[in-house]
């Protein structure tokens, strides 16, 4: 075996060995559309860290800020942002948009894993509207 397959193979093997780590990692989603956050309320198991990805559907820009979950970013128009999280306690965790506080609120609810059923945990669904 030549030096470069060596290479080849050992670049093709970590990618086989992290590609689970990749995929263990749920993603829940949420949508700005008209200065509101959609769903406004969405259940996340405890414990888990996960993706939470914003797409802001609106034209101007959204700043998703959350003292509870210690995260801010700002998400340009017609673009997507993605934040990680957790892993968190049970619980209720507010989010609001900078821009738009009166408007654009919401919340996280935080139960235990065994209270959400296993494929919407891998899949990051959540049953919350």
């Amino acid at each position: 075996m030549t030096r470069k397959s060596q290479r080849l193979y050992l670049l093709q093997v970590l990618l086989y060995l992290s590609t689970p780590v990749f995929a263990a990692i749920p993603e829940f989603r949420l949508t700005i559309k008209n200065n509101l956050f959609y769903p406004t309320e969405m259940q996340v198991p405890a414990n888990v860290k996960f993706r939470l990805v914003i797409d802001n559907q609106d034209n101007e820009p959204e700043e998703f800020d959350s003292f509870d979950l210690n995260r801010e970013k700002v998400i340009f128009g017609k673009r997507s942002a993605t934040i990680y999280v957790g892993p968190l306690k049970p619980g209720e965790y507010h989010y609001f948009g900078e821009y738009n506080p009166n408007t654009a609120r919401g919340k996280l609810i935080v139960v235990a894993p065994e209270a959400m059923p296993k494929e919407d945990v891998q899949k990051g669904e959540s049953h919350v509207n």
